[in-house]
């Protein structure tokens, strides 16, 4: 099998997907022009996802200790560019490497940002922490902790489940341009989830208070390759 053109490697693990129906209006006011907000069935969804990123690197290079492995919380939604391609819009990255944070927000034009975190496995269970410290930026705070429910499926086409999780493009903006760039990785091999969310201001940044319980999804480990970012035609 030819490889995809990627220029980055890296392993999602311990990831939840958590996710809240939230007025599809306060999203689509928050995008960049040129990107329009993707619904299911007339839906918008925020999702808060935090994981742990390893064995991150440059397609053909080694790992390299904690440039490679570290904790991430995304603040995200779904759009659609003016091509008609589907992907992910990130609100906000934190992570806990400042290098990383720095080559992504040059090198892909996504709002990164440095936080302090904390993550530790108990069994199945994950605690997670996040305080964003960027300089400059609007404080964004989480902390709980969520585990896996039930065995592992993959989502059916159609699918909420499916709508949610298999994304493979990103977007991003910069000086008025809009951004793709392409991800490649096998279906996600997914688990119901249980969570405790302690703390959330994350929706805050968007203008929005999420209620409720979120819908809940886990996924063990995956492993991804990332291409460059072109420009979307107008």
């Amino acid at each position: 099998m030819t490889a995809p053109p990627y220029a980055m490697r890296m392993i999602w693990r311990r990831l939840c997907f958590m996710h809240w129906p939230v007025s599809a209006s306060v999203l689509q006011a928050q995008l960049p022009k040129g990107l329009r907000l993707d619904t299911y069935h007339g839906q918008a969804y925020l999702g808060v996802v935090p994981f742990l990123m390893a064995d991150v690197a440059p397609r053909g290079l080694p790992a390299v200790g904690r440039l490679s492995a570290f904790a991430e919380l995304n603040l995200r939604t779904y759009v659609v560019d003016a091509e008609g391609v589907a992907g992910v819009w990130f609100f906000s990255l934190d992570a806990e490497q400042p290098v990383a944070v720095r080559l992504a927000r040059l090198g892909f034009h996504l709002p990164y940002f440095d936080a302090r975190m904390w993550s530790a496995q108990r069994g199945d269970l994950t605690e997670y922490a996040s305080v964003r410290t960027h300089k400059g930026a609007r404080p964004g705070v989480f902390a709980g902790a969520y585990r896996p429910v039930g065995p592992a499926f993959e989502s059916q086409e159609g699918s909420l489940e499916a709508w949610l999780t298999e994304r493979y493009f990103l977007h991003s903006a910069a000086s008025g341009r809009i951004y793709r760039g392409q991800i490649w990785h096998r279906r996600w091999p997914l688990q119901r989830a249980e969570a405790e969310v302690r703390v959330n201001t994350l929706p805050e940044l968007v203008g929005l208070k999420v209620q409720g319980e979120p819908h809940l999804l886990y996924g063990e480990e995956l492993v991804v390759r990332a291409g460059l970012i072109t420009r979307v035609r107008s």
